[in-house]
């Protein structure tokens, strides 16, 4: 399905792509040996002889694999990295994040952590967040590092502030998961909320299996050396591209400093690999994962015994709502339809078993909406519904995530505005050429009644000429600036008194 897409898409002189088979750069890669440039890398292992409690950031990745450390991940696929081995509790996850934190802090903002009571912080979430987690967060942020203040905040809604846009389609390609939202006079649309299993680590991963197939020349590269690991993003990063312009076989070369080895230049062949492994984004099957849930999707909050009135409060009150109203507009109607004079014994209380279906119902519509958001009809919920469980199971690409959610969104009018304002952040899709390539996926694949009625679909992948990587930092700084942010400060002693009832009051979106 890549190759026929590579080779479906015309070259921008109207001539098709000429397909490069991997045959024919193995021949070559095969005979190629490397060449040494220096007896010694000059690269050495992180200096562990003083015994470190704990390494961080760049030096953990150089660690001698000898020595006796564990490395942790706090965060994997956009979410904690709860498991069962050493370090995969929540508390010992929230201890991790605690010590990078500090460390990032004092080491590179070079303030001491008993200076940050005269500091307030603003935490970004993913906008499908565990709810847990993120009380956790502010929690460990307020009364264990002694921030004064926070405002917590979605990683859509920021990346608008950052890119300077009222309304966007955010698609956020990390390193480990794709996020995709719409977000609209800064509030995130709760329907058009998708994450996706896979990132740029996957489309390293991919060109690996590639080049590996073309007779990649450093045969000793391994996925679990983290040396090598760090070798095959760089060649990522410098080769890879979605320029259909691009074709043919080309001659690369890099350079192997590993520690404790001398420098090597190696001579690599390569034709279509470059553009296969990031066309894997919109064929996402092309990354094998398998065992794990390919799809998320904003789910109901379980409730929190803190919070009195959580989501499951408010499914009660509702349903308790609805009965009292049925039951009124039922008192009224029933007597002009008997000729009585409003006897109320026409109008029996609704039974136990019928007001507890309609408890029953109330909970199974786990994904209609609370609070200031629009609560859909049953029959549209139901076709919803059915949508999702077709893909949930599987992996969608990139556009047809997009297309999905544009098309989550309640009204013809947003549709058009998202379509025409597609924000795309994060490092995961900055190759050469996506730009127009996601432009040109999206408009192939939009519903013909949009395509006549919008009248440009922009992607935009570098807003304001600005690394796409740090757009929602930059968003959170604009945030803290605004005049109506000073309503959602949350202070260390509202947070002591109160807990997380204040981010039900205080939170800029739907808690």
């Amino acid at each position: 399905m890549v190759d026929q897409a590579i080779w479906s898409k015309k070259m921008s002189n109207g001539a098709r792509r000429i397909p490069v088979s991997a045959d024919q750069a193995r021949a070559f890669n095969k005979q190629m040996r490397p060449a040494m440039l220096d007896p010694s890398s000059r690269v050495k292992w992180t200096n562990t002889s003083h015994h470190p409690e704990f390494i961080v950031g760049e030096e953990a990745l150089h660690v001698n694999p000898a020595d006796c450390y564990n490395i942790h991940w706090p965060i994997r696929r956009g979410q904690m990295n709860l498991h069962a081995g050493p370090g995969g509790t929540l508390t010992a996850v929230m201890a991790d994040l605690e010590t990078i934190w500090s460390y990032a802090i004092q080491k590179s903002l070079e303030i001491p952590l008993r200076d940050l009571k005269y500091y307030r912080c603003i935490l970004l979430v993913p906008d499908i967040n565990n709810r847990q987690h993120v009380k956790e967060l502010v929690n460990m942020l307020l009364m264990n590092m002694g921030f004064s203040g926070i405002v917590v905040h979605q990683e859509s809604v920021c990346a608008t502030f950052g890119s300077g846009l009222s309304s966007a389609c955010v698609i956020d390609v990390g390193d480990q998961k794709t996020s995709v939202c719409c977000v609209e006079d800064g509030v995130s649309h709760r329907n058009s909320r998708l994450c996706l299993a896979y990132g740029g680590v996957d489309v390293t991963r991919c060109f690996f299996w590639l080049m590996q197939r073309a007779g990649f020349p450093y045969r000793e590269c391994q996925l679990s050396s983290k040396t090598d690991c760090l070798l095959l993003q760089q060649l990522k990063e410098n080769f890879c591209h979605l320029e259909q312009d691009i074709s043919g076989l080309k001659d690369h070369e890099f350079q192997l400093r590993n520690p404790d080895s001398p420098a090597l230049l190696y001579q690599l062949r390569l034709g279509d690999e470059k553009l296969q492994a990031p066309m894997a984004l919109f064929y996402p099957a092309t990354f094998g994962i398998v065992g794990q849930k390919m799809t998320s999707l904003q789910q109901r909050s379980q409730g929190d015994s803190e919070d009195p009135h959580d989501e499951q409060y408010l499914m009660g009150t509702q349903s308790k709502q609805d009965q009292s109203a049925k039951a009124t507009a039922e008192r009224k109607t029933l007597p002009k339809l008997s000729g009585f004079d409003g006897e109320s014994s026409q109008n029996p209380e609704p039974s136990d078993r019928s007001r507890s279906q309609e408890m029953d119902l109330g909970h199974s519509q786990s994904d209609c909406l609370i609070g200031n958001e629009v609560e859909e009809s049953p029959s549209a919920l139901m076709s919803r519904r059915t949508a999702i469980s077709q893909f949930e199971g599987k992996a969608l690409g990139i556009d047809k995530a997009i297309l999905h959610s544009i098309d989550c969104c309640a009204s013809d009018e947003t549709k058009k505005k998202m379509y025409s304002s597609i924000l795309v952040v994060g490092g995961g899709l900055m190759f050469h050429g996506s730009q127009e390539f996601l432009q040109h996926r999206i408009l192939n694949k939009m519903p013909p009644s949009f395509r006549r009625v919008v009248e440009n679909v922009e992607v935009i992948t570098r807003p304001k000429d600005m690394d796409p990587r740090l757009i929602a930092w930059k968003g959170g700084a604009v945030l803290a600036c605004l005049d109506t942010t000073q309503e959602l400060w949350i202070y260390q002693r509202e947070w002591q008194r109160f807990g997380v009832r204040m981010l039900r009051e205080r939170a800029a979106f739907v808690w």
